[in-house]
C-alpha cells in the first residue's frame, strides 16, 4: 500500500515557474514508477510525465516536453514535478500516481493522490 500526498500548487503568473512535490509512505515506494497526471475542468485526466523506480527512465507528453521536469528522491519517498514557463492552458488539478512500472495511461496506475491545484493567469 502507498498513499501520496502532492503539495506545491498555486497561482502563477504565465512564464512563471511552480515545483510540485508528493510525498509517499510506505518502505515499496522505491519499487514503483511513479507518474503525474493532470485534470481541467471538462477534460480527461492526461499524462504528463513518469520516472521509473530507479530514475534512470522518464517520459513525458509532449505538451510539456523542454519545460517540465520529473525527478524522485527515494531517501525522501518524494517525486517532484519542475514546471517552468508555465501557460495557461497548464491550468489543471495535478496528480501524482505510482504504478509497478512506467506507463502513460492512467487506467495502469495504482495508487493516486488527493491532487493539487495549479492555476496559470495570462
Amino acid at each position: 500500500q502507498v498513499q501520496l500526498v502532492e503539495s506545491g500548487g498555486g497561482l502563477v503568473q504565465a512564464g512563471g515557474s511552480l515545483r510540485l512535490s508528493c510525498a509517499a509512505s510506505g518502505r515499496t515506494f522505491k519499487t514503483y514508477a511513479m507518474g503525474w497526471f493532470r485534470q481541467a475542468p471538462g477534460k480527461e485526466r492526461e499524462f504528463v510525465a513518469v520516472i521509473s523506480w530507479s530514475g534512470g527512465n522518464t517520459n513525458y507528453a509532449d505538451s510539456v516536453k523542454g519545460r517540465f521536469t520529473i525527478s524522485r528522491d527515494n531517501a525522501k519517498n518524494t517525486v517532484y514535478l519542475q514546471m517552468n514557463s508555465l501557460k495557461p492552458e497548464d491550468t489543471a488539478v495535478y496528480y501524482c500516481a505510482a504504478a509497478i512500472q512506467v506507463f502513460t495511461h492512467f487506467e495502469n496506475y495504482n495508487y493516486w493522490g488527493q491532487g493539487t491545484q495549479v492555476t496559470v493567469s495570462s
